[in-house]
């Protein structure tokens, strides 16, 4: 059974959400303010959090910037619709999605499932247990970590399974739609920006080749390559 914690400070909304999880088999945590959720993320052993952007004592930011230092719990975020600015920032941080408010409960739902499955190990591709060695990196799909250079790098969930599906297949083309099925478990539509934030902060993460040249090459209104 998944554990979920839900921070959000709307009651009514929480509780219908509660009721929704646990029905679809989830356990659930909540928490009503941004202090208290921080805390449980930390001390909790969750599967996902569904953070609201707007709460009290510490914002949604706030909470994501600060559990960000210690865990890399699959996160997704609720936004206000239309609010671009806050799905952007969110993803800048290292939310793994968001979903804006109102949503549908089946989109919810599928979300969740979407990021659940991204975030645990594959047993039916038993190469995937395998370490695996791609020029200076080093992956370990059963632990969702990254090194390079024998250093470890922190990588969200997400973020790990771009890298992974990138450098898996190094010098094709993978297609934005493509990689936004596997990789984010949704279709790409249009004025989503979820994928190429997410391969931004990689890009950030990652240091600089030996040779100078870039990891990844975007070929734009196409896709991406990662150069071998």
């Amino acid at each position: 059974m998944s554990r979920i914690l839900l921070i959000d400070d709307d009651l009514g909304l929480a509780e219908l959400l509660g009721q929704l999880l646990e029905l679809e088999g989830f356990e659930l945590f909540l928490a009503h303010d941004g202090q208290q959720g921080l805390e449980l993320a930390l001390s909790q052993d969750v599967d996902l959090i569904l953070l609201d952007v707007m709460l009290p004592k510490l914002n949604g930011f706030e909470v994501l910037r600060a559990l960000r230092q210690h865990k890399q719990t699959p996160v997704l975020m609720l936004t206000a619709r239309g609010d671009e600015i806050d799905r952007v920032v969110g993803l800048e941080i290292g939310a793994d999605d968001y979903l804006p408010k109102p949503f549908n409960d089946r989109e919810l739902i599928a979300r969740i499932r979407a990021i659940l499955r991204r975030a645990a190990l594959t047993t039916q591709d038993n190469h995937q247990h395998q370490v695996q060695q791609f020029g200076d990196l080093r992956l370990d799909p059963a632990r969702q970590e990254a090194y390079c250079k024998e250093q470890l790098i922190m990588l969200t969930g997400t973020e790990f399974s771009l890298l992974y599906t990138l450098v898996a297949q190094a010098g094709e083309l993978l297609t934005k739609d493509l990689l936004s099925e596997k990789v984010l478990g949704k279709k790409l539509m249009p004025f989503d920006r979820s994928l190429d934030m997410h391969l931004s902060n990689l890009r950030k993460k990652l240091p600089e080749r030996s040779d100078g040249r870039p990891r990844v090459k975007t070929i734009r209104g196409k896709g991406y390559i990662w150069i071998p």
